[in-house]
């Protein structure tokens, strides 16, 4: 990112893709008047042509986007899987000018060291490895510039991608998704916030000797800038041939670091991507990047473990009054069988009382599932998803793709009977409350 490129490459950056956005938008109306089937597959290729080469929050969004089931059909979905969140990093100078609007001109003073290359570069920002005087290890987090313009812009971008979808496809209304999305990518901006859920996450999970989080340093940050303890570790994907035993191991630390928070505090890291967490020598994990962290209601949470129950049970009353307190409308028994194959499937592992992997008795035919059920809906009229849907399954799929990679074989129906053993939504409103309001994390669950 050069020093001059700010404004003049985001005016170029946004006139480019909206020049494209217009040029599918036109495409696709000259289809729908002449009565053209539509080319879904070449318009998920024009559309990922067009996000090529465009970094930052759009690209964030195009990526998460297509983790998310049924939020973009197959064709949309494998398109912009291949994007990637490759944003050039901010050079020395633009660096030195940065760090010193967030911490002052004398802001280099503060550090033992301050590494000039960054370490990673990512969609909203990059990270310099860095040193208390005393000789700490730090990783520093610095925001690109202007990212609340660039987010609103994607934004608006992304509502004309959906709605485009949308014309052809009214079996799934995107309304809620693009609400879902705008909130959370706006709160990934405040790495105040960001900073207060590090204080949460080591609070609720200090008691799990498997999993780190980094420690956020206050003197050292501000909005824009979060500085942490740097934690080391190994890549994932580095131990997808280890032996079966630490394979196992690392699954179960996962497991635990991403729903203890959920069963015991209502909350879920909304961002599964593999550089968001490394392995330790003792196969512990260490979790990163906590922008988007989802906090909910223990009405949902409590839906989660009765829908579980009422699949065990084949309880269909149960079943209605979880899709009813999650907010789903116009239930009938059509579309509570339909919703209730796509659980079928997110459940299965949970649902069997054996040591398996993952996806055993699927067979990596989660496509073909969600495109039945898509079938399905479409034909009874269409649903509006909930909200908290969004990051929910995102976080699902997003986990049980690491699970998928390294080919974990556990008993996670035993895994997740102990954790919901003493639930208790009443119990569970009241430590999150308090766990938030510690960790100085500003929320509502309504």
């Amino acid at each position: 990112m050069t020093d001059d490129s700010s404004l003049t490459g985001r005016v170029r950056r946004y006139a480019r893709v909206s020049t494209a956005m217009g040029g599918l938008a036109a495409r696709v109306a000259g289809q729908r008047y002449l009565g053209l089937p539509m080319d879904r597959a070449r318009h998920a290729g024009d559309l990922r042509a067009a996000l090529g080469g465009i970094k930052g929050p759009l690209m964030k969004v195009a990526q998460l986007l297509a983790t998310i089931p049924e939020a973009l059909p197959e064709e949309y979905a494998r398109e912009l899987e291949t994007l990637q969140a490759d944003a050039p990093a901010m050079g020395w100078n633009f660096v030195k000018r940065r760090m010193a609007g967030e911490l002052g001109p004398d802001w280099e003073k503060k550090f033992g060291r301050f590494e000039h290359e960054a370490a990673h570069a990512a969609s909203l920002g990059q990270v310099h490895r860095a040193q208390t005087k005393d000789g700490t290890e730090l990783a520093s987090k610095l925001q690109y510039p202007d990212m609340a313009s660039a987010v609103e812009a994607d934004l608006r971008q992304l509502q004309l991608v959906l709605s485009l979808y949308e014309r052809w496809d009214r079996a799934l209304s995107t309304d809620e998704i693009h609400a879902e999305i705008a909130e959370r990518l706006r709160e990934e901006l405040d790495y105040g916030r960001e900073a207060a859920h590090l204080r949460f996450y080591r609070a609720i999970l200090k008691d799990e000797t498997l999993v780190t989080v980094p420690e956020p340093v206050a003197a050292l940050s501000t909005r824009r800038l979060l500085t942490m303890n740097w934690l080391d570790g190994t890549p994932l994907l580095r131990f997808t041939d280890a032996p079966q035993e630490r394979r196992d191991a690392i699954a179960r630390a996962m497991f635990r670091a991403w729903y203890v928070p959920f069963y015991d505090y209502g909350a879920i890291h909304g961002d599964p991507h593999l550089g968001n967490y490394t392995v330790r020598p003792d196969d512990g994990i260490n979790l990163f990047d906590l922008g988007c962290v989802r906090i909910f209601p223990a009405r949902f949470v409590k839906g989660v473990i009765d829908l579980y129950w009422a699949l065990e049970r084949g309880d269909r009353d149960l079943a209605v009054s979880a899709y009813a307190n999650w907010g789903f409308k116009n239930l009938n028994n059509e579309l509570v069988d339909v919703l209730n194959r796509w659980a079928r499937f997110l459940y299965a592992p949970l649902l069997d009382d054996r040591k398996r992997e993952i996806d055993d008795d699927n067979n990596g035919n989660g496509r073909a599932v969600a495109a039945e059920v898509h079938r399905e809906v479409r034909r009874l009229g269409g649903v509006t998803p909930p909200r908290e849907f969004v990051f929910m399954d995102r976080a699902a799929v997003g986990l049980g793709s690491v699970f998928m990679h390294l080919r974990a074989t556990i008993n996670w129906h035993r895994l997740f009977n102990d954790l919901i053993a003493d639930f208790d939504a009443d119990a569970l409103a009241k430590r999150q409350a308090k766990a938030l309001k510690a960790a100085g994390v500003p929320h509502s669950a309504g």
